[in-house]
């Protein structure tokens, strides 16, 4: 089995996810196809297909969420070393070509959120900034072109 690494925050999102999933959506989605059922024919009954294919979404999701929760492996970032960009860490870049300062924290995909400054390590960019040292520069082969950064601090 592979270890799943996430943060407790990200832990803890998808947690809630699941039990909202259970606790929630999938007795509303029951509820739907019981109504739907009550129309009668079956075969020409489009509430009825909706609500089945939400119903397959539904579990389908519950057990992908099941099965990462029981799978993580919870990193605390405040355990981690200053000295290397990890899983975890919150690191501070600049472009090189504009000046430009970003700040971002380096966590798994079910985590990513770029408006929240949350980069996935498997992302061009995260895994070009795993392992790098303060002052390191870093290429990245972009849609857009290269662009060149310095990891200025590890936070």
């Amino acid at each position: 089995m592979d270890r799943i690494p996430m943060t407790q925050g990200g832990y803890d999102t998808l947690k809630k996810e699941l039990e909202r999933l259970k606790k929630v959506e999938r007795p509303q989605n029951i509820k739907a196809i019981e109504e739907a059922r009550a129309h009668g024919d079956l075969s020409e009954n489009a509430e009825f297909e909706a609500a089945k294919e939400r119903q397959s979404f539904l579990e389908g999701r519950i057990r992908e969420l099941g099965y990462k929760l029981a799978n993580a492996d919870i990193i605390d970032p405040s355990r981690l070393p200053k000295d290397r960009a990890a899983f975890g860490s919150r690191v501070l870049l600049e472009n090189v070509d504009t000046g430009e300062t970003v700040e971002y924290q380096l966590v798994g995909p079910e985590e990513s959120n770029i408006e929240e400054g949350r980069i996935s390590v498997e992302s061009p960019l995260g895994r070009a900034i795993i392992g790098k040292k303060p002052s390191d520069e870093l290429v990245l082969n972009a849609p857009g072109g290269k662009r060149c950064y310095e990891l200025v601090e590890i936070l």
